[in-house]
């Protein structure tokens, strides 16, 4: 019993990390590339059970309350799902990327027809965002994605593709189906009561389940920043310029909205799922394209971070704010 209460202190003390872990995730999967090539095996599998605990943690009533606001909700769907797909996909086109650096433009085309990361809500709610909003829009964008993204990737990449669009479809479909179906089973066995009494244990197993995708995926990035540093260095400036541009482009969109809306969808719709694209297409992808992806992560996981001040100074001058956390914490 006593080992029992250990581990189970042990994830509670790993889930109250908050934002500190997801650093700590970034820091040693780059410092032991060896843990990568073991665990590499694991990220498809890491990435499903990555999205039944978030489906585990999706609360109905929040998402009920949430659609209380359906214009914002429909404009930040269609501008997640539709319009950054076209919007970078058009401007990789006119600036030649995909002749020039088709694995890469490859690359940029699957970061912008993924849906956003299911943690996004979670890191909204640390950041003390409208984490609500966030959730909603999340459910509404991946229940998209099955037919958003092949056909995007089909109409922009084409004949780059190693896999058939209707191939990604069904196992876009397959995987959230699946993780959903799963989640809910097992929010409905075990009570909404007892999810909210574990929650820091389920949050401290999301975060070491976290770990297995996030090594598998950056295994090679300190090697390639050794041997290459130049254009490693390069190509993660991309990956935090286009984050930042999705941030920025969202958050000015929809400041009408109100800042503290702005800044949560901008949150939401820079982080993509790029795990979600990984474990759909069985990482049957370039090896670019692959770096890409694992240098992506450094601004996904280290923006929380980076992010709080701005977050603390915007909601600072805000006084009619309502922060609402959703049972989300993926």
């Amino acid at each position: 019993m006593r080992i029992i209460d250990a581990a189970l202190a042990a994830l509670s003390w790993i889930g109250g990390q908050g934002t500190r872990a997801l650093v700590a995730l970034v820091v040693v999967s780059v410092a032991f590339p060896s843990l990568g090539a073991i665990l590499k095996p694991f990220l498809t599998a890491a990435v499903f059970v990555l999205l039944c605990i978030a489906f585990l943690q999706v609360d109905s009533t929040s998402l009920k309350t949430c659609f209380r606001r359906p214009v914002i909700v429909l404009a930040a769907t269609t501008w997640t799902s539709v319009a950054l797909p076209v919007l970078f996909g058009s401007a990789c086109l006119l600036l030649g990327i995909d002749r020039s650096e088709p694995d890469l433009f490859l690359a940029i085309m699957l970061q912008a027809v993924a849906s956003p990361m299911m943690a996004a809500p979670a890191l909204a709610a640390l950041m003390g965002l409208d984490a609500t909003l966030v959730l909603v829009t999340l459910v509404t964008s991946t229940a998209l994605i099955p037919i958003t993204a092949p056909v995007f990737a089909f109409f922009f990449v084409g004949p780059g593709l190693s896999f058939s669009p209707l191939v990604l479809a069904e196992r876009l479909f397959a995987i959230l189906g699946g993780a959903a179906l799963l989640g809910y089973s097992l929010r409905k066995l075990s009570g909404r009561a007892f999810i909210e009494r574990q929650k820091m244990r389920i949050q401290g197993i999301n975060i070491l389940v976290l770990f297995v995708f996030v090594a598998a995926l950056m295994g090679n990035v300190g090697t390639r920043f050794i041997a290459a540093p130049l254009s490693t260095s390069a190509l993660a400036a991309l990956a935090f310029g286009i984050f930042f541009a999705i941030l920025g482009l969202t958050a000015l969109l929809f400041l009408p909205a109100g800042r503290e809306s702005a800044l949560a969808l901008g949150f939401m719709a820079s982080q993509r799922n790029m795990g979600l694209m990984l474990a759909a297409t069985s990482g049957a992808l370039p090896e670019m394209t692959w770096l890409y992806f694992a240098l992506s992560q450094f601004p996904i996981y280290l923006s929380p971070q980076l992010l709080k001040p701005l977050a603390h100074w915007i909601l600072g001058r805000t006084s009619d704010t309502s922060i609402s956390k959703p049972g989300l914490e993926n």
